[in-house]
């Protein structure tokens, strides 16, 4: 039975339509279609429930969804490592991460390592969205904050804290002072997309825990932390961000920081990856690559470079 049918028939369940998926894969409906049908006539069991506004998985159609994506992901594994030489790495390494912590830490940690296995071929991809691993054939994703449970296997890379900071402008304005936690919650705040609301945190003060809770919710959402770091630069409110992002501005006395006698909880940065049988060379020496870069002399605490230009 031919993987292609597979790839099809993942690709057109995460699409939704045979003729989004025959989009994203380069190749005509008609194929796609037909590819769906020999499929289906090979096991002998329909896969899909189809009517004229949407297609459904049915029962079986569900199980084999997910069979379909693990038996793909080690097939890339077996291929990969099918290529591999005694004179290093070769293949591809498929890697997903965030725009701000790809351009200070990912991007430079990719580089070295880049150059330390010439044969490997590299796949950067840069997103807000956290992408799906097995039917968009990542081998690794980096995730930053708190992870909810999955199926994926994940490594924490490093620990990083988070700061509520706001602009002068802002802080001038009158009532726009923050001295207290009343005060903090009452502010304009800029908030993630992917913070769940309202918004609410445990903070720490010499061992003793309290609640930071915003029944408020955020003035303005964005889906980046580098947008929130633009709508705070610019006096829009108050913005919740990575130490290594706002660290420059903060020196530059462009943001203050709020409440420092107050932590926010600290947040991970993690490696995600599949959770298959045998874990390609390529991904467990990329893992341990990127862990001591971050350990090492690349060490967030060291001076960043300029950060991207931003919309």
């Amino acid at each position: 039975m031919s993987l292609q049918r597979f790839r099809i028939f993942v690709a057109v369940v995460d699409a939704g339509s045979q003729t989004a998926a025959a989009d994203a894969l380069g190749l005509s409906k008609a194929v796609v279609s037909f590819n769906l049908k020999q499929l289906e006539t090979e096991l002998g069991v329909s896969l899909l429930a189809r009517s004229t506004r949407r297609l459904e998985l049915t029962e079986t159609g569900r199980r084999f969804y997910h069979d379909c994506q693990q038996v793909l992901q080690q097939a890339q594994t077996a291929m990969d490592n099918a290529r591999q030489q005694h004179g290093g790495l070769q293949g591809t390494l498929r890697l997903s991460a965030t725009v701000e912590y790809g351009h200070y830490r990912i991007v430079p940690a990719l580089a070295a390592f880049a150059r330390l296995h010439p044969q490997l071929r590299i796949r950067h991809s840069s997103s807000s969205q956290q992408a799906d691993l097995i039917s968009e054939q990542f081998d690794v994703a980096i995730r930053l904050g708190t992870l909810v449970d999955s199926s994926y296997r994940a490594r924490l890379i490093e620990r990083f804290d988070i700061w509520p900071l706001a602009s002068p402008s802002y802080l001038a304005q009158p009532g726009r002072s923050v001295d207290t936690l009343d005060d903090l919650a009452r502010a304009d705040w800029l908030a993630h997309s992917r913070l769940a609301t309202p918004l609410r945190w445990p903070l720490q003060r010499e061992g003793e825990t309290v609640e930071l809770d915003v029944r408020g919710g955020a003035r303005i959402v964005a889906d980046t932390s580098g947008a929130l770091l633009d709508f705070a630069l610019r006096g829009c409110g108050v913005a919740l961000l990575p130490d290594w992002l706002a660290r420059e501005a903060v020196a530059a006395g462009r943001l203050r920081r709020l409440l420092p006698e107050y932590a926010f909880p600290q947040q991970g940065v993690y490696a995600v990856y599949p959770a298959t049988r045998h874990l390609a060379e390529k991904v467990r020496v990329f893992i341990d690559f990127v862990c001591g870069y971050a350990a090492g002399e690349g060490s967030l605490d060291q001076p960043s470079p300029p950060a991207p230009p931003t919309a």
